[in-house]
């Protein structure tokens, strides 16, 4: 299995490429602001093929590079129905102007394909298997993707801004639920073994385990107090 990442742009949002081995196909993972250059960078460095590129949500910092992405590879994008509206509208997702100067950079809008994702819809897609999993909160069309234990390799989860290393994503831009985010990491977190390795939207990688252990919204919805608000530690992403 070989995962490539790598913090773009201005929000230092994480990209991934994802693939079977090097000199094989690959998906890529949130081309956020400014990452066409780094994927073309990684493509190059171990020889790639992109297949497809699947979104965590459509905050422009997610998204910001698909348009150019999926039109160097002629590949589709995935996204969730819910977010789908922000790749050619970022401003009404943030609740205000992002500033002209940023928006001077990016290439707004939608790919040529564009394919929508459903809560448990299995990928089969460069000879891997993402298993979705709808994750509202951050977002209303948040989602996770899951890579399947495989022989000594532990699952992997793509978490995007639903859970990071301490800390969770932000609930306060549209759409976003703290009720809504405290479901989806009990839903879908919990439910994993302490093995998964956590790769977040933004910041370190870290281990269902250890956010299990460490983590203070997460050990709160673990403990499943009702009623009970999660401590104000600090959340992340845009």
């Amino acid at each position: 299995m070989l995962i490539a990442g790598f913090p773009a742009g201005a929000w230092g949002t994480n990209c991934y490429l994802v693939a079977p081995a090097a000199g094989e196909e690959c998906v890529i993972i949130d081309p956020g602001h400014q990452a066409a250059q780094g994927v073309e960078e990684t493509i190059a460095k171990h020889r790639l093929k992109p297949v497809a590129v699947v979104l965590t949500h459509g905050h422009i910092d997610h998204v910001a590079s698909v348009v150019p992405v999926c039109g160097a590879h002629d590949v589709p994008a995935y996204i969730h129905p819910a977010d789908r509206f922000m790749m050619s509208d970022p401003e009404k997702a943030l609740g205000r102007s992002i500033g002209m100067p940023l928006m001077g950079e990016l290439t707004v809008g939608e790919p040529d394909d564009v394919h929508e994702l459903a809560d448990g819809t299995r990928l089969e897609l460069a000879g891997l298997e993402l298993t979705v999993a709808h994750a509202p909160g951050h977002t209303k069309g948040s989602v996770t993707f899951r890579l399947p234990e495989q022989a000594d390799v532990p699952s992997v989860f793509f978490s995007g801004d639903l859970l990071f290393a301490g800390s969770i994503g932000r609930t306060d831009l549209p759409g976003g639920d703290m009720a809504e985010m405290l479901e989806s990491l009990a839903r879908v977190c919990l439910p994993l073994d302490d093995s998964t390795v956590v790769l977040s939207g933004h910041g370190p990688q870290t281990s269902i385990g250890r956010e299990r252990a460490t983590n203070p919204y997460l050990r709160e919805v673990a403990a499943g107090l009702p009623g009970g608000a999660p401590p104000a530690a600090p959340r992340r992403g845009m």
